[in-house]
């Protein structure tokens, strides 16, 4: 499964393996085998969506380590690169293609 290599007109490419950048895909509300594309217009709520999904992950996180604290278990073990710092480099590029106004596209 190759990587998703989203691009800019004005940065540089942001590279996902191929189960992460699915992942951020159907967050958005995009189609993760088709070639796409985010809007401007669009950014502010792939924004948000992204930050809901990332809150969502943690909150649940935290929900699982005091369910095992509670129960005098373990904790459980997550990945180690979290959602939050796989979405960073996402993030910027969406910052910087906003305020250029530039669309970002992936899959072309």
């Amino acid at each position: 499964m190759s990587p998703y290599r989203f691009k800019s007109r004005d940065t540089g490419d942001v590279v996902m393996l191929h189960h992460t950048g699915q992942r951020v895909l159907q967050i958005l509300g995009k189609d993760p085998d088709a070639p796409g594309v985010i809007l401007v217009e669009q950014m502010p709520a792939a924004v948000a969506a992204l930050k809901a999904a990332i809150a969502q992950e943690e909150a649940e996180q935290q929900r699982q380590k005091d369910e095992a604290r509670a129960n005098g278990e373990p904790p459980p073990v997550f990945e180690v690169v979290s959602l939050r710092m796989r979405c960073a480099p996402l993030f910027e590029m969406i910052e910087r293609c906003q305020k250029a106004g530039v669309e970002i596209v992936w899959g072309v």
